[in-house]
């Protein structure tokens, strides 16, 4: 059994590409479930794939971040990795598809959730908003306040890997250097600003709408947006970027990863050159040091 994706909220789960990618497994709110139920789904969970992999937003409420930790110490089980990721909930969508497409590679679970963090800086993230007066994700001047309060306004703002804001239209951000598939969901404004001018500036492959993530508005302070992510569009070139880092073997739990401490059990790694941390180019698509 391939190792087990598991999210905090059903809209992080994108339909699968193909009929082989597997689900991710829902990890409930504390409302909605009690400790024990919580417990012995996780324990089957481990028992069905070996590991799990549960991905969190950064922003998840702390009651649900305490119960999934709780499970986690009840368990005593060093085969659950949680991760948190600060990424927007569009583009936490698109990571958690890569990992469970990945799953089904000759990826092993050390690896597995040491490539979370890797693909994160291949995934260009930002949306378009009619607001930015409670913005707090990327810093906002003051002229961008009082610009949120003249109707019709508009912003296009990225959150990753770099924060930018700009006015639409009259600014353009700064986007891949590689091929790329853009991912939108729209909110409540018109999606031609980015299906149109943003997809041509960044000569993106394709564009494909998702629904809006319930999380969404809080995260980008207002329900008028249009969020976008863009990512690498096949799965060969993912497992090729993440095969083509050093692998470390983990001192305390012995699982096999990449970058600089395990996803499991959190030991870090001793130290290792700087080209080693930082993530791999890319070349129109292809891992550099995978080119002809």
């Amino acid at each position: 059994m391939p190792t087990s994706i598991a999210v905090t909220s059903a809209d992080l789960v994108l339909p699968a590409t193909d009929h082989h990618t597997p689900t991710a497994a829902l990890l409930q709110h504390p409302d909605d479930q009690t400790l024990e139920a919580a417990v012995a789904d996780m324990q089957v969970l481990v028992e069905q794939s070996g590991y799990v992999i549960a991905l969190y937003p950064a922003s998840l409420p702390a009651a649900h971040r305490r119960r999934i930790h709780a499970v986690r110490s009840l368990l005593e089980s060093d085969r659950i990795a949680l991760l948190a990721s600060p990424l927007p909930p569009l583009a936490l969508s698109l990571l958690v598809r890569q990992l469970r497409q990945l799953s089904l590679c000759d990826v092993g679970p050390g690896v597995l959730a040491s490539a979370a963090r890797l693909l994160s800086h291949y995934l260009h993230a930002g949306a378009l908003l009619g607001s930015v007066a409670h913005l707090d994700r990327v810093p906002v001047g003051l002229r961008a306040h009082a610009r949120s309060w003249v109707p019709g306004s508009r912003f296009a703002v990225a959150a990753h890997p770099r924060a930018q804001l700009v006015k639409a239209g009259a600014g353009e951000l700064e986007g891949p250097e590689y091929a790329t598939r853009l991912l939108f969901a729209r909110g409540q404004l018109a999606a031609d600003w980015v299906t149109d001018h943003l997809a041509a500036a960044w000569r993106v492959q394709d564009v494909q709408e998702a629904p809006l993530p319930a999380a969404s508005p809080a995260w980008w302070g207002t329900g008028r947006l249009v969020e976008f992510a863009a990512h690498l569009p096949d799965l060969g070139v993912v497992h090729q970027l993440v095969a083509s880092v050093r692998r470390e073997v983990c001192r305390w739990c012995g699982l096999e990863l990449i970058g600089d401490h395990c996803g499991f059990c959190a030991a870090p790694i001793g130290p290792r050159e700087p080209r080693d941390r930082a993530p791999v180019p890319l070349r129109q698509g292809i891992p550099s040091s995978l080119g002809p």
